[in-house]
């Protein structure tokens, strides 16, 4: 039985469907408020070019147009086919299209996999009589699309005559395009564009995906030279390895693409498989190899809209920190605060422009980044453009929001006449921020800005935010072409660069001894130890070792040994470790009663140091994933972990390392030197090449890992192997 999501490696070509030389709706209606309705009246205020043709039961004509009354009596090889019909007709509607060599389908209707079994059932349905028919179908439960660039209106929300939707960005930006499988989110986004005066090329809404998935649409949007940024909305990718090869694509073309996918939360993530028959994936890892790819991943709605409106003006990601400006102390202090909340960066200014801006502020000035120009506008507005410039020659200075007050008409006049030619002629992007919330703005200085194509912002805690977000984009593209180059072959250093699975794994979970013999091999520092069959011969290994040491039970069955009262630390001599082998034979037999063991792994105790985890997942949707962060007790408790690609490059793996909470503790704290950050990782890249090079692998856990000033040592570590753990 075929599935019911798009499916494949490439993506399936749509060209004939968003640039349609023939359209026939099907449900024609002179009903001017029925879908069928709605799309004809679209097509007719656009001007549709194509041939155009109508299937309607009920009308012999419509506008003058002829009607057909069955679907048999259409033209052959029409491009596209609008279905504005119940459910209960489609099936039979997409054969006879199919019999007419129609090679695409838009289905409104609803009543599928967003509504449970029945639905899905109903779906699968659908899926197997489009692809005997070979028929691409958009939809169902979708509103179809927008293609503005050709004047493709197919959607049944009225939409009013294109000229309402000419951008008034001065021909600044480059066209945005607007996927979503919401159809209400798709025209949300598409409304929050063209607010803002934005040029859109393309609004696609995909809905429950039945043959055109997303990644098809965003592959053709990459391809179409009249596209600059994509803005996308998606509760499931459905096609993860494709998808991330077309966000490199997208990234090798200079194209951004800002993504909101929902799914942090357990209840978002049930609210998406009700809304689009969609069964998500673990989010973590999907937004992990996302931003590996550099796709600008956005957790709100007010991000998609402020990101993408930047990026359209500025789709290459500024070379260089921020300068923030202001005419207020207390803005500079509440931008301060939130740079150093959101992790963005304000540097020092060069010396030469320190020197410049003095001779232009008042002597109370402090000429810094962020910069107060105090009120010298208001008696000298000419002044704030010849600030403006200053910053912006600034070498370290890559990019700048001005946050302003509109104030009274004669300031606004002001502004219109200085401050916006300024920022118009910035060779570096800039952001406007006119403060006061839905405090009123005269129409001359709102008309100015959106002609000038600046980026307008009324909220600085939004415009910065924004800009945080086009920082990350631009490192995530820097990351990516490391981890393209294969920086990561260097990061393995062990003998054994291979990728055979543990030796003498018996099980999907592979024990202790057996995982750390594995990483050995990997060049990753274990304990000196042995396994002991009975006491005898661990007294003969703690002998051979030297004291003290700690014993651990080994099976397969005990992948979390802590709990079962399997490890015992910090014996001495012969009489402790004695008494400890029989308790600790106790702990396992009252916890697992009849549990056979491999043995009991006798090891050297280790040295304190600072506890970390390195780890692994496969991700049965997206791949490998790594983690590194506080390990130990701590790992549950504080969650104080990052995730990363399992290519990235030991340098940024250092970067990831630093940002983490526990930071300070890898730089020394209270008297404690610093830890080998390198050493870690390199763990961290080892163990991602190692999921990389064999899939036979699920997890991988090092925890603790101790990280010492000049090494670092694997304690504890699990492999489990395709099948899951027990």
């Amino acid at each position: 039985m075929a599935n019911i999501e798009p499916r494949g490696d490439s993506a399936r070509p749509v060209e004939s469907l968003i640039r349609p030389r023939s359209i026939a709706i099907i449900g024609a209606s002179a009903d001017p408020r029925s879908f069928g309705g709605f799309v004809s009246g679209n097509l007719a205020r656009f001007g549709y070019g194509g041939a155009l043709h109508l299937v309607s039961r009920s009308s012999d004509e419509i506008d003058g147009r002829p009607c057909v009354r069955t679907i048999d009596e259409l033209p052959t090889d029409i491009d596209l086919a609008v279905l504005a019909i119940p459910e209960a007709g489609v099936l039979d509607a997409v054969q006879a299209l199919g019999r007419r060599r129609c090679r695409s389908a838009v289905l409104f209707a609803s009543g599928y996999a967003e509504t449970g079994d029945e639905g899905r059932a109903r779906q699968q349905a659908l899926a197997e009589v489009a692809h005997a028919s070979g028929i691409a179908v958009v939809g169902p439960n979708c509103m179809g699309f927008t293609n503005f660039a050709d004047r493709v209106p197919v959607t049944f929300e009225p939409l009013a005559a294109p000229q309402a939707f000419a951008p008034r960005s001065g021909g600044h930006c480059v066209p945005v395009a607007v996927l979503a499988q919401s159809g209400a989110m798709a025209a949300n986004m598409r409304d929050a564009m063209l607010g803002r005066g934005l040029p859109i090329s393309l609004v696609f809404s995909t809905g429950n995906e039945v043959s055109v998935g997303i990644e098809d649409v965003l592959a053709h949007c990459i391809d179409d030279a009249g596209i600059g940024v994509i803005a996308l909305y998606a509760e499931q990718i459905r096609r993860p390895g494709l998808f991330l090869a077309l966000a490199a694509r997208a990234r090798a073309a200079g194209k951004p693409v800002v993504l909101l996918m929902p799914g942090r939360s357990a209840r978002a993530r049930e609210g998406a498989a009700s809304h689009t028959g969609a069964l998500a994936g673990d989010h973590a890892s999907a937004i992990t190899m996302l931003r590996r790819q550099a796709v600008v991943c956005v957790d709100t709605l007010d991000e998609l809209f402020d990101v993408s409106a930047i990026l359209s003006r500025y789709p290459e990601p500024p070379a260089g920190a921020l300068a923030f400006m202001t005419g207020s102390g207390a803005m500079k202090n509440i931008a301060l605060d939130f740079c150093d909340d959101i992790g963005l960066e304000l540097p020092a200014l060069q010396a030469h422009t320190v020197t410049r801006l003095r001779e232009k502020l008042p002597a109370f000035a402090v000429a810094e980044n962020p910069l107060d120009y105090t009120t010298i506008g208001v008696r000298q507005p000419g002044l704030i453009g010849e600030i403006i410039d200053i910053l912006l020659a600034d070498a370290s200075i890559g990019q700048m929001v001005l946050s302003i007050p509109a104030g009274p008409t004669v300031a606004q006049r002001d502004k219109t006449e200085h401050i916006v030619p300024a920022l118009a002629r910035a060779a570096k992007p800039v952001v406007l921020v006119v403060t006061g919330d839905d405090g009123p703005i005269e129409d001359f200085f709102v008309d100015a800005i959106r002609d000038s194509g600046v980026p307008f912002q009324r909220s600085s805690d939004r415009a910065l935010r924004a800009v945080a977000r086009i920082v990350e984009y631009g490192a995530m593209r820097e990351r990516a072409a490391r981890a393209d180059s294969g920086v990561l072959a260097n990061a393995v250093t062990g003998p054994a660069r291979s990728s055979a699975v543990p030796a003498d794994a018996t099980g999907p979970v592979v024990p202790e001894y057996l995982s750390k013999r594995w990483l050995a091999a990997l060049g990753i520092p274990i304990p000196i130890g042995e396994l002991a069959r009975d006491a005898d011969a661990a007294v003969a290994i703690a002998g051979r070792i030297g004291w003290p040491v700690v014993i651990k039970a080994q099976s397969p069955a005990l992948a979390h040994k802590s709990e079962a009262g399997a490890v015992i630390v910090g014996l001495h001599d012969e009489p402790s470790l004695r008494a400890a082998w029989a308790r600790l034979h106790d702990n396992v037999a009252s916890h697992r009663p009849g549990l056979a063991l491999d043995g009991v792994l006798v090891e050297a105790m280790g040295d304190r140091g600072l506890e970390l985890v390195v780890g692994a997942r496969r991700d049965p949707d997206w791949g490998p994933v790594v983690m590194a962060g506080l390990g130990g007790i701590w790992i549950e408790a504080l969650r104080d972990v990052r995730l990363l690609a399992p290519d990235a490059a030991v340098a940024d793996i250092v970067a990831e390392l630093h940002s983490l909470k526990a930071a300070p503790m890898l730089d020394g704290i209270r008297g404690a030197p610093a830890v080998d950050a390198q050493a870690v990782a390199r763990v961290v890249a080892a163990v991602g090449a190692q999921m990389l090079a064999n899939p036979a692998i699920d997890e991988i856990d090092i925890n603790p890992l101790i990280a010492y000033p000049d090494r670092v040592l694997a304690l504890d570590a699990l492999i489990v192997l395709g099948g899951g753990a027990s």
